[in-house]
Protein backbone atom coordinates (compact mmCIF):
# COMPACT_ATOMS: atom_id res chain seq x y z
CA UNK A 1 0.00 0.00 0.00
CA UNK A 2 1.35 3.72 -0.16
CA UNK A 3 1.64 5.96 1.97
CA UNK A 4 -1.23 8.29 1.41
CA UNK A 5 -3.29 4.86 1.50
CA UNK A 6 -2.17 3.38 4.81
CA UNK A 7 -2.53 7.36 5.91
CA UNK A 8 -6.47 7.44 5.17
CA UNK A 9 -7.18 4.33 5.97
CA UNK A 10 -5.98 5.45 10.16
CA UNK A 11 -7.48 8.34 9.64
CA UNK A 12 -11.01 6.63 9.70
CA UNK A 13 -9.92 3.75 12.09
CA UNK A 14 -7.55 5.27 14.94
CA UNK A 15 -7.21 2.01 16.34
CA UNK A 16 -4.50 1.13 13.26
CA UNK A 17 -2.59 3.61 15.08
CA UNK A 18 -1.91 1.01 17.41
CA UNK A 19 0.12 -1.10 14.59
CA UNK A 20 3.73 -0.20 13.77
CA UNK A 21 3.61 -0.18 10.52
CA UNK A 22 0.98 2.54 11.00
CA UNK A 23 2.96 4.13 12.94
CA UNK A 24 6.45 3.87 10.13
CA UNK A 25 4.04 5.58 7.83
CA UNK A 26 3.21 8.23 9.79
CA UNK A 27 6.84 9.00 10.49
CA UNK A 28 7.67 8.56 6.83
CA UNK A 29 5.33 11.18 6.29
CA UNK A 30 6.72 14.27 8.58
CA UNK A 31 10.14 12.79 7.44
CA UNK A 32 9.32 13.70 4.20
CA UNK A 33 7.87 17.23 5.09
CA UNK A 34 11.11 17.74 7.11
CA UNK A 35 12.53 17.19 4.00
CA UNK A 36 11.20 18.90 1.39
CA UNK A 37 10.02 15.64 -0.16
CA UNK A 38 5.98 16.22 0.39
CA UNK A 39 4.06 19.55 0.99
CA UNK A 40 0.75 20.67 2.39
CA UNK A 41 -0.10 22.23 -0.14
CA UNK A 42 1.61 22.63 -3.71
CA UNK A 43 1.12 24.85 -6.50
CA UNK A 44 -0.65 23.63 -9.56
CA UNK A 45 -0.70 25.82 -12.35
CA UNK A 46 -2.05 29.48 -11.04
CA UNK A 47 -3.96 27.67 -8.13
CA UNK A 48 -3.13 25.73 -5.48
CA UNK A 49 -4.01 22.09 -4.49
CA UNK A 50 -4.17 20.99 -0.60
CA UNK A 51 -3.06 17.50 -0.20
CA UNK A 52 -5.88 16.40 2.91
CA UNK A 53 -3.87 13.20 3.64
CA UNK A 54 -0.89 14.86 4.24
CA UNK A 55 -2.32 17.16 6.86
CA UNK A 56 -4.24 14.20 8.49
CA UNK A 57 -0.59 12.22 8.90
CA UNK A 58 0.61 15.68 10.91
CA UNK A 59 -2.48 15.68 13.19
CA UNK A 60 -2.06 11.54 14.00
CA UNK A 61 2.05 12.16 14.63
CA UNK A 62 1.18 13.91 18.16
CA UNK A 63 -0.50 10.77 19.72
CA UNK A 64 1.77 8.56 18.45
CA UNK A 65 4.61 10.95 20.04
CA UNK A 66 5.62 10.50 23.97
CA UNK A 67 6.88 14.06 25.98
CA UNK A 68 10.43 14.38 26.14
CA UNK A 69 12.97 16.74 27.65
CA UNK A 70 14.65 18.55 24.94
CA UNK A 71 18.07 20.50 26.08
CA UNK A 72 19.69 23.11 23.89
CA UNK A 73 22.48 24.25 25.96
CA UNK A 74 20.85 25.71 28.84
CA UNK A 75 17.66 25.72 27.67
CA UNK A 76 14.89 22.85 28.34
CA UNK A 77 12.05 22.44 26.54
CA UNK A 78 9.23 19.77 27.01
CA UNK A 79 7.00 18.43 23.78
CA UNK A 80 6.11 15.55 21.44
CA UNK A 81 8.16 17.43 18.71
CA UNK A 82 11.92 17.62 18.26
CA UNK A 83 13.91 20.67 16.92
CA UNK A 84 15.20 21.14 13.29
CA UNK A 85 19.07 20.20 13.20
CA UNK A 86 21.66 20.02 10.94
CA UNK A 87 21.30 23.97 9.60
CA UNK A 88 24.56 24.25 8.19
CA UNK A 89 24.43 21.60 5.47
CA UNK A 90 21.10 22.74 4.62
CA UNK A 91 22.26 26.04 3.34
CA UNK A 92 20.38 28.08 6.24
CA UNK A 93 20.92 31.10 8.64
CA UNK A 94 19.61 30.83 11.85
CA UNK A 95 19.83 33.15 14.34
CA UNK A 96 19.45 32.59 18.37
CA UNK A 97 16.73 32.27 19.15
CA UNK A 98 15.32 31.32 16.03
CA UNK A 99 13.21 27.96 16.28
CA UNK A 100 11.97 25.45 13.47
CA UNK A 101 9.93 22.86 14.42
CA UNK A 102 11.03 19.27 12.71
CA UNK A 103 8.77 18.76 10.08
CA UNK A 104 8.89 22.26 8.44
CA UNK A 105 11.03 22.85 5.50
CA UNK A 106 13.38 25.44 4.91
CA UNK A 107 15.13 25.91 1.61
CA UNK A 108 18.59 26.94 0.97
CA UNK A 109 19.21 29.98 1.58
CA UNK A 110 16.04 31.26 4.15
CA UNK A 111 17.14 33.49 7.26
CA UNK A 112 15.82 32.90 9.79
CA UNK A 113 16.10 35.73 12.40
CA UNK A 114 14.94 35.16 16.06
CA UNK A 115 11.54 33.67 15.01
CA UNK A 116 9.26 30.54 14.64
CA UNK A 117 8.37 28.41 12.33
CA UNK A 118 5.94 25.22 12.69
CA UNK A 119 5.49 21.91 11.74
CA UNK A 120 4.13 21.15 8.22
CA UNK A 121 5.21 25.03 6.32
CA UNK A 122 7.35 25.30 4.18
CA UNK A 123 9.88 28.26 3.30
CA UNK A 124 11.46 28.66 -0.01
CA UNK A 125 14.51 29.48 -0.80
CA UNK A 126 16.28 32.97 -0.10
CA UNK A 127 12.99 34.16 1.97
CA UNK A 128 13.82 36.42 5.38
CA UNK A 129 11.84 35.06 8.51
CA UNK A 130 12.41 38.53 10.57
CA UNK A 131 12.42 39.13 14.10
CA UNK A 132 9.42 37.71 15.81
CA UNK A 133 7.94 36.36 12.84
CA UNK A 134 5.84 33.47 13.18
CA UNK A 135 5.29 31.06 9.81
CA UNK A 136 2.26 29.07 11.68
CA UNK A 137 1.45 25.40 10.50
CA UNK A 138 1.10 24.06 7.40
CA UNK A 139 1.72 27.89 5.89
CA UNK A 140 3.57 28.09 2.68
CA UNK A 141 5.86 30.84 1.94
CA UNK A 142 7.53 31.36 -1.49
CA UNK A 143 11.15 31.77 -2.48
CA UNK A 144 12.43 35.58 -2.20
CA UNK A 145 9.84 36.18 0.43
CA UNK A 146 10.43 38.90 3.13
CA UNK A 147 8.31 38.33 5.83
CA UNK A 148 9.21 41.53 8.30
CA UNK A 149 9.52 41.61 12.42
CA UNK A 150 6.19 40.59 13.93
CA UNK A 151 4.56 39.16 10.68
CA UNK A 152 2.19 36.44 11.99
CA UNK A 153 0.93 33.68 9.34
CA UNK A 154 -1.64 31.81 10.58
CA UNK A 155 -1.31 27.93 10.96
CA UNK A 156 -4.48 25.70 10.02
CA UNK A 157 -4.60 21.50 10.93
CA UNK A 158 -8.18 21.78 11.53
CA UNK A 159 -10.41 21.04 9.32
CA UNK A 160 -7.77 18.98 7.11
CA UNK A 161 -9.94 20.50 3.94
CA UNK A 162 -8.94 24.15 4.69
CA UNK A 163 -6.23 25.78 2.67
CA UNK A 164 -3.23 27.00 4.98
CA UNK A 165 -2.00 30.68 4.34
CA UNK A 166 0.09 31.31 1.36
CA UNK A 167 2.90 33.35 0.41
CA UNK A 168 3.58 33.42 -2.72
CA UNK A 169 7.10 34.34 -5.30
CA UNK A 170 8.61 37.48 -4.11
CA UNK A 171 6.06 39.30 -1.83
CA UNK A 172 7.09 41.70 1.01
CA UNK A 173 5.22 41.63 4.18
CA UNK A 174 5.29 44.49 6.12
CA UNK A 175 5.72 44.44 10.09
CA UNK A 176 3.28 43.49 12.36
CA UNK A 177 1.08 41.91 9.63
CA UNK A 178 -1.64 39.39 10.79
CA UNK A 179 -2.52 36.85 7.55
CA UNK A 180 -4.68 34.24 9.05
CA UNK A 181 -7.29 32.09 7.79
CA UNK A 182 -5.82 30.55 4.58
CA UNK A 183 -5.73 33.78 2.85
CA UNK A 184 -3.48 33.56 -0.30
CA UNK A 185 -0.68 36.50 -1.01
CA UNK A 186 -0.13 36.61 -5.28
CA UNK A 187 3.81 37.00 -6.49
CA UNK A 188 5.40 40.00 -5.31
CA UNK A 189 2.65 41.65 -3.83
CA UNK A 190 3.34 44.50 -0.99
CA UNK A 191 1.19 44.38 2.19
CA UNK A 192 2.15 47.34 3.98
CA UNK A 193 2.45 47.43 7.96
CA UNK A 194 -0.33 46.47 9.70
CA UNK A 195 -2.64 44.76 7.66
CA UNK A 196 -4.88 41.79 8.79
CA UNK A 197 -6.26 39.41 6.61
CA UNK A 198 -8.22 36.49 6.90
CA UNK A 199 -9.89 33.71 4.40
CA UNK A 200 -13.11 36.06 4.41
CA UNK A 201 -11.95 39.67 4.21
CA UNK A 202 -12.40 42.53 2.07
CA UNK A 203 -9.76 44.01 0.12
CA UNK A 204 -11.23 46.56 -1.94
CA UNK A 205 -9.08 47.57 -5.04
CA UNK A 206 -9.47 51.70 -5.01
CA UNK A 207 -7.03 52.04 -7.97
CA UNK A 208 -9.91 52.59 -10.72
CA UNK A 209 -13.05 54.67 -11.17
CA UNK A 210 -14.95 51.67 -9.44
CA UNK A 211 -13.67 49.67 -6.20
CA UNK A 212 -13.27 46.16 -6.93
CA UNK A 213 -13.87 43.63 -3.70
CA UNK A 214 -11.30 40.61 -3.17
CA UNK A 215 -11.81 37.74 -0.27
CA UNK A 216 -9.07 36.50 1.55
CA UNK A 217 -7.00 37.18 -1.94
CA UNK A 218 -4.42 39.84 -2.87
CA UNK A 219 -3.53 39.65 -6.74
CA UNK A 220 0.42 39.38 -7.73
CA UNK A 221 2.37 42.64 -7.44
CA UNK A 222 -0.72 44.49 -5.72
CA UNK A 223 0.45 46.89 -3.05
CA UNK A 224 -2.12 46.85 0.02
CA UNK A 225 -2.72 49.19 3.14
CA UNK A 226 -5.33 48.90 5.98
CA UNK A 227 -8.46 50.74 5.66
CA UNK A 228 -11.69 50.59 6.52
CA UNK A 229 -15.93 50.67 5.77
CA UNK A 230 -18.81 51.90 7.14
CA UNK A 231 -20.82 48.79 7.62
CA UNK A 232 -24.78 49.14 9.15
CA UNK A 233 -25.70 47.57 12.74
CA UNK A 234 -28.69 47.56 14.58
CA UNK A 235 -26.71 49.70 16.80
CA UNK A 236 -25.93 51.94 13.88
CA UNK A 237 -23.20 52.45 11.28
CA UNK A 238 -19.85 51.85 12.54
CA UNK A 239 -16.39 51.53 10.84
CA UNK A 240 -14.94 47.86 10.08
CA UNK A 241 -11.38 46.87 9.07
CA UNK A 242 -10.47 45.74 5.30
CA UNK A 243 -7.17 46.23 3.59
CA UNK A 244 -7.24 48.33 0.60
CA UNK A 245 -5.24 48.09 -2.90
CA UNK A 246 -3.68 51.48 -3.52
CA UNK A 247 -1.43 50.47 -6.52
CA UNK A 248 0.87 48.16 -8.33
CA UNK A 249 4.41 47.05 -8.43
CA UNK A 250 6.16 48.50 -11.68
CA UNK A 251 7.05 45.81 -14.35
CA UNK A 252 9.92 47.73 -15.66
CA UNK A 253 12.18 47.68 -12.91
CA UNK A 254 13.91 44.99 -10.61
CA UNK A 255 12.15 43.92 -7.00
CA UNK A 256 13.87 46.08 -4.71
CA UNK A 257 13.53 49.28 -6.94
CA UNK A 258 10.45 48.67 -7.68
CA UNK A 259 9.35 47.88 -3.62
CA UNK A 260 11.48 51.80 -3.07
CA UNK A 261 8.74 52.92 -5.98
CA UNK A 262 5.51 51.63 -4.34
CA UNK A 263 6.83 52.97 -0.53
CA UNK A 264 7.68 56.22 -1.87
CA UNK A 265 4.62 56.66 -4.61
CA UNK A 266 1.77 55.35 -2.43
CA UNK A 267 3.58 56.65 0.63
CA UNK A 268 2.89 52.92 2.51
CA UNK A 269 4.83 51.96 5.79
CA UNK A 270 6.22 48.68 5.87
Amino acid sequence: MTLQTIIEQAWENRELLKEQATVDAVRAVIEDLDKGKLRVAEPVGDEWQVNEWVKKAVLMYFPIQAMKTIEVGPFEFHDKIALKTNYAAQGVRVVPHAIARYGSFLSKGVIMMPSYVNIGAWVGEGTMVDTWATVGSCAQVGKNVHLSGGVGLGGVLEPVQAAPVIIEDGAFIGSRSILVEGCRIGKEAVIGAGVTITGSSKIIDVTGSEPKEYKGYVPPRAVVIPGSYTKKFPAGDFQVPCALIIGQRKESTDLKTSLNDALRENAVAV
